[in-house]
C-alpha cells in the first residue's frame, strides 16, 4: 500500500468554528446589554409587573431579530458552524421566544389589569381594542403559536417538508406585524434618537440577510450556472444518481461532503426540494448527487430527464475538510450516508481509514468508487456488514479497526440510530469532540 505523507493542518481551521460560534455568543450578549441600556434609559412604569413585561417584551423582539440571522443562510456562518447546528440553535432560540412572548403579554396584561382593577382577560380585549398595535401584536403572537406547534417533534416528523416549510413562512408575517407593534407603543423605540436608529438597524440587518441568503444569492447562482441534468445512472435497485451540468461551475464555491436542496423544474416536481449531498468531490464541470428512493421526492428522481432545468440552493454545510484538526481522518459512513463520505475521500489529504456500515454487501451503494478511491489514495476501507446487534462498531470492535482513532479528525455520516450509537462509542474511546464532524438535515423554514 502507497505511504502517504500526512499535510500540516493550518491553525485557521481549527479555529474557525469557535470563533464563529463565539462571535454569534457575543454579538447577541452585546446587544442585549445594549436593548437593556435603552431601556433603563427610557425610564421605568410605576407598576412593577408592567415593567418586567415591557422588558420581556424588548428581548423577545432581539430574540425574533436573532431568529432571522440564524436562518438567513449566509455562507460565513454556514460553512464554519453548519446548518444543522444553526437550525438547532434556531429551534432553542425559538422556544425562548416563545416564553419571552408570553411573559411579555401576561406580565403586561397583570400590570394594567391591577392599576385599572379589569380582570386580566378584561384587560387584553380592552388593550386589543384601545391601544394602536396591540391588535397587530396578538395576530403575531398567534402566528408564533401555530409556527411553535409546528416545530415540535410529534408535528415535525409527520409533516412533509414542504407543508412545514410553508407553515414556518407565517413567521415573516409575525415579525412585520410585531416591528409594527414596537413603532407604535415600544416606550424604548422612541425614547431616543439613538434606540430609534438602534432598533431600526437591528431589524435591517436581519431582514436583509434572510432577503440576502435566502432570495437573492440563489436566485444569482442559478441564473448564473444555469443547471440541467445530464445523465440519470440508477446505482442499485432503489439508488440513482444524478448527474448536474451548468455554465462556470469552477466559480460556485462548492466542496466535498456539503450539500444542496435540489429543485427540479418539471411540472409535477417544481415545488418540491430535497436535501441531497454531493456524492463525489466538485471538479468544476459537473455536480453528482446519489439518493436512496426513500419517499415521492426521491423515489421520483430515476424518471428524470436529461436537459431538465435544476434550481439548487447551496451548498449548505460544514461537514468539510475545512474543518481538519489532525492530520490523519477516520471516515466513516452508514447506508446512503456514503454520499459525502466518498466525496470527502476524494478530495481529503492525508492518510485515511474509511469504514462502510451496511445491513449486506448487497446495500453497499457505490462501494467500487470507494475501494478504487481507496487504492489510489493509499487508504484503509473496511466494509462492516451485519445486523445492528450486536453493534459491531461498539467501543472494543472500533478501537481494534482504528488503533489511533483518538488522533484522527472523525467524519460520520449515516442514519441517526447508527450515529448516536458511533458518536457514544466515540466518546467512550475518549476522542476529543474538535475532532468529531458530523451533520444531520434538519431544515430550519
Amino acid at each position: 500500500m502507497t505511504t502517504v505523507q500526512s499535510p500540516p493542518v493550518p491553525p485557521t481551521a481549527i479555529r474557525l468554528k469557535v470563533v464563529a460560534r463565539t462571535g454569534l455568543y457575543a454579538v447577541l450578549a452585546a446587544n442585549a446589554a445594549v436593548v437593556t441600556l435603552f431601556a433603563v434609559q427610557a425610564g421605568f412604569a410605576s407598576n412593577a409587573l408592567v415593567v418586567i413585561g415591557r422588558f420581556a417584551g424588548l428581548y423577545s423582539a432581539l430574540l425574533m431579530a436573532f431568529q432571522l440571522l440564524l436562518v438567513a443562510r449566509l455562507p460565513w456562518l454556514d460553512r464554519r458552524i453548519g446548518m444543522d447546528r444553526l437550525t438547532n440553535w434556531h429551534r432553542w432560540t425559538g422556544f425562548s421566544l416563545l416564553w419571552t412572548l408570553v411573559g411579555h403579554v401576561v406580565f403586561i396584561t397583570l400590570g394594567y389589569a391591577d392599576s385599572s382593577s379589569m380582570n386580566p382577560v378584561s384587560q387584553l380585549v380592552d388593550l386589543a381594542e384601545t391601544v394602536e398595535g396591540v391588535l397587530r401584536a396578538a395576530v403575531a403572537m398567534m402566528l408564533i403559536l401555530v409556527v411553535g406547534g409546528a416545530s415540535g417533534r410529534w408535528a415535525r416528523r409527520r409533516l412533509a417538508y414542504e407543508t412545514w416549510h410553508f407553515i414556518h413562512l407565517y413567521t415573516y408575517i409575525a415579525v412585520v406585524l410585531a416591528f409594527t407593534h414596537q413603532v407604535a407603543v415600544g416606550t424604548t423605540f422612541t425614547a431616543s434618537s439613538a434606540a430609534t436608529a438602534y432598533w431600526y438597524a437591528v431589524w435591517g440587518v436581519a431582514l436583509g440577510s434572510v432577503f440576502l441568503g435566502r432570495l437573492v444569492l440563489p436566485l444569482w447562482r442559478n441564473w448564473r450556472h444555469q443547471l440541467r441534468v445530464e445523465a440519470v445512472v440508477p446505482e442499485a435497485d432503489n439508488v440513482v444518481s444524478v448527474y448536474i451540468t451548468g455554465r462556470d461551475l469552477d466559480r460556485l464555491p462548492a466542496r466535498a461532503g456539503q450539500f444542496f436542496l435540489w429543485r427540479f423544474l418539471t411540472k409535477d416536481r417544481w415545488w418540491q426540494a430535497n436535501p441531497f449531498s454531493l456524492s463525489a468531490a466538485p471538479d468544476g464541470t459537473r455536480l453528482r448527487l446519489t439518493a436512496k428512493a426513500a419517499g415521492d421526492g426521491s423515489a421520483g428522481l430515476r424518471h428524470l430527464k436529461p436537459g431538465t432545468r435544476v434550481f439548487a440552493e447551496g451548498p449548505y454545510g460544514a461537514f468539510t475538510a475545512m474543518h481538519r484538526t489532525r492530520p490523519e481522518a477516520l471516515l466513516i459512513a452508514g447506508g446512503v450516508g456514503v454520499t459525502p463520505i466518498r466525496a470527502l475521500l476524494e478530495e481529503i489529504d492525508g492518510h485515511a481509514v474509511v469504514i462502510y456500515r451496511v445491513a449486506g454487501e448487497r446495500d453497499a451503494v457505490l462501494y467500487d468508487e470507494l475501494r478504487e478511491l481507496a487504492l489510489s489514495k493509499g487508504a484503509e476501507l473496511h466494509l462492516v456488514t451485519g445486523p445492528p446487534v450486536p453493534d459491531r462498531l461498539a467501543p472494543r470492535e472500533l478501537a481494534a479497526l482504528v488503533p489511533d482513532i483518538a488522533e484522527r479528525d472523525v467524519f460520520l455520516c449515516g442514519p441517526p440510530p447508527m450515529m448516536n450509537a458511533v458518536l457514544g462509542t466515540l466518546r467512550e474511546l475518549d476522542v476529543p469532540k474538535p475532532q468529531i464532524h458530523f451533520e444531520r438535515f434538519s431544515l430550519a423554514g
